[in-house]
């Protein structure tokens, strides 16, 4: 590592350790709204309502003023987030803890702590990784702890960042195949108010980030794991859930989630692949 980067990862480091807290609270509409993006035929929330596991992603969204938005559609670099240089932006992958349910009618807060920012030289150039720790309470005391991992690199010539391939698992019990189109992933992006271009502006994908379509949204994939997971075990419990992105997915294709029981009953391994069967996400759901 030069000293340049050197310096640079000194500087970001100082961001280690620093802490926010918001809160919000848990209504009924956005709720029905994922529902029908997922293609689900739920009844409408009430009051008391368990949320399902990932869809506090609905709440505590980042309200930056529109002067405040980069050309790539995030928040400019600095504030809670270290001002990390590199050019993009990727959810790697992260972990849950389900302490007890969150509920519609709750009012929630959540601490947020960057706990960790490290440097590796990856295949494609320098990467920095920001580890972020969320803790989600409600009245009645810590529901939630989410770990998340986001990844910046360097811009690429025109592969979009696409890493080598895996193949995906084979055996699985339960197959769902996804078509992405451009409204489902705008409809994700408008239910996170998530404005990273590479979502729902095919031209910016295409010509300035290099994609091949459209991006699925790395939480969208872990979403429709855990709704797999829903939808074959619906009294489950889940206690636990990690996930980590191996490859991205585009809307330029169908792409199959996948999950089977493992032999403890209580591990449901679970991924997703594109239509050449390869490996996109690999994630782990631990049943209480």
């Amino acid at each position: 590592m030069n000293d340049a980067v050197d310096l640079n990862i000194n500087h970001l480091r100082e961001w280690v350790g620093r802490t926010e807290t918001i809160s919000d609270q848990i209504t009924s509409v956005p709720i029905a709204a994922l529902s029908a993006t997922l293609d689900r035929n739920d009844p409408p929330p009430n009051a008391g309502d368990p949320l399902p596991p990932l869809w506090s992603w609905l709440y505590f969204l980042p309200l930056h003023r529109h002067s405040e938005i980069d050309n790539d559609g995030h928040a400019k670099r600095g504030g809670f987030l270290p001002p990390v240089s590199l050019p993009r932006r990727m959810f790697a992958g992260g972990r849950f803890q389900f302490h007890r349910p969150l509920r519609v009618g709750d009012h929630i807060s959540r601490t947020s702590t960057i706990a960790d920012v490290s440097y590796k030289e990856g295949r494609t150039g320098p990467l920095v990784f920001v580890a972020v720790r969320h803790e989600i309470q409600n009245s009645e005391g810590l529901a939630v702890i989410e770990e998340h991992d986001i990844v910046y690199r360097g811009d690429s010539t025109g592969s979009g960042g696409v890493q080598k391939t895996q193949t995906a698992p084979s055996a699985a019990a339960w197959i769902r195949e996804i078509q992405p189109d451009a409204v489902m992933l705008f409809r994700y992006s408008a239910l996170t108010f998530n404005g990273h271009r590479i979502h729902y502006d095919r031209k910016y994908a295409t010509e300035v980030e290099g994609y091949p379509g459209l991006v699925v949204h790395g939480p969208l994939i872990a979403t429709l794991l855990l709704d797999l997971l829903r939808s074959n075990l619906p009294d489950a419990t889940v206690a636990r859930f990690a996930f980590r992105a191996v490859n991205p997915l585009f809307d330029t294709a169908p792409f199959s989630v996948c999950g089977r029981v493992e032999q403890d009953e209580k591990s449901i391994r679970l991924w997703a692949s594109d239509a050449a069967g390869h490996l996109a996400m690999d994630a782990t759901a631990t049943l209480a």
